[in-house]
């Protein structure tokens, strides 16, 4: 075995562990908050206050617990077990903007959420599913319009590709690949980590292709055309317009789910609320949503991986060169010490993209193919 190997193996091998105690602590700290004395604790912060301030402020206290519960952990993976293997550049005090940032935004999303499904309760007392289905689908779509331009901002600065040589000869190869792109940009991740990475996001106007300036410093412009073809073979296959449609469906999903569980005198008693306009029951929408997520996360990382393979394919395509697809994939499994072999059951449930192996045969085999130049 080589030692690249050897060392992802010891990378990931903690980093598992550390995901599945934080998911834990997650749900462990939501279902004290919806049905022990911790979470009539909390409720008294907000006591008194008419329901429209009490639900979203409980919701954002809600978040806010749950973050510093599971700060040890966070500390450890993102500071100290990175650092180890040489991939974080971050500082503790980056660590701890980052973490209040994250708690902001999550909190204010977690805040609104609740705060819109308790008003269509108290809209419709009586039909209140029919009001806050759709309005909670629509807002799923304004959201991933707007991330780009709003939510990922808070985390990155985005500038476009400065090197305009090769700016002009990835927007030319976008449009040869038919997928003509205005701007490309890069984040500033290096402020965080060594690790590559690229992704497309938003809708219409706010589309973007986003590069990590690590991955400028380390791969050529063959590589970077691999990279870049592959997002573009995101748009070209409409994938972020389809997870919308889909996120949309599950939430609208989650909201007459939960209008049946709230229908149950017995559960709303263990919440100690009155009815499911009770700005009580914040956590427990949270768990809930938490505990949905989970059970589809299998379905939405096959469904991933599947377009990952699509997006590798027409990453190969446009390009007609395999040796340079291996090499893309060789600099990104380098710098991200890429597990060649996760455990089948977290790779099955959690994991959205396909092993390095796995998609380096995928693409030999598609070389093999009469529509795929080797």
């Amino acid at each position: 075995m080589s030692e690249p190997t050897q060392d992802a193996r010891s990378y990931h091998g903690p980093r598992y562990r550390a995901l599945l105690l934080d998911i834990a602590l997650g749900l462990a700290t939501l279902a004290l908050l919806s049905f022990s004395a911790a979470g009539d604790g909390l409720y008294r912060v907000v006591d008194g206050l008419r329901w429209w301030a009490a639900a979203p402020l409980l919701a954002f206290l809600t978040v806010g617990v749950s973050a510093v519960v599971r700060v040890p952990v966070a500390l450890w993976r993102d500071l100290a077990h990175e650092g180890r293997f040489g991939l974080s550049t971050q500082t503790g005090a980056g660590f701890a903007v980052d973490r209040l940032k994250s708690v902001a935004v999550g909190g204010a999303l977690a805040a609104g959420s609740v705060l819109g499904l308790v008003a269509a309760v108290h809209a419709a007392p009586s039909a209140w599913p029919a009001l806050a289905a759709p309005v909670a689908a629509l807002v799923v779509v304004v959201l991933t319009f707007v991330a780009p331009v709003l939510l990922e901002p808070v985390f990155n600065r985005f500038h476009p590709l400065a090197d305009t040589e090769l700016a002009d000869a990835l927007r030319a190869f976008a449009a040869r690949a038919g997928v003509p792109v205005r701007e490309i940009l890069v984040a500033d991740a290096s402020r965080r980590t060594r690790k590559v990475n690229a992704y497309v996001s938003g809708l219409g106007s706010t589309r973007r292709v986003v590069l990590y300036d690590t991955l400028l410093e380390r791969a050529g412009l063959h590589e970077l055309e691999i990279v870049v073809a592959h997002e573009l073979g995101h748009r070209r296959y409409r994938h972020v317009a389809l997870e919308t449609v889909l996120a949309m469906s599950g939430t609208a999903g989650l909201v007459v789910a939960l209008w049946g569980l709230l229908q149950w005198d017995g559960l709303l008693a263990a919440l100690g609320a009155s009815g499911p306009g009770d700005p009580r029951i914040a956590p427990f929408l949270l768990l809930f949503s938490a505990v949905a997520g989970l059970a589809a996360a299998p379905f939405q990382s096959a469904l991933s991986r599947r377009w990952e393979y699509q997006c590798d394919r027409f990453a190969l395509e446009q390009v007609g060169d395999l040796a340079a697809f291996e090499s893309a994939f060789a600099v990104l499994s380098e710098a991200n010490l890429a597990d060649p072999a996760p455990p089948r059951l977290l790779y099955l449930w959690l994991l959205t993209h396909p092993t390095v192996p796995e998609r380096l045969e995928a693409a030999r085999r598609a070389a093999r193919s009469a529509t795929v130049p080797a």
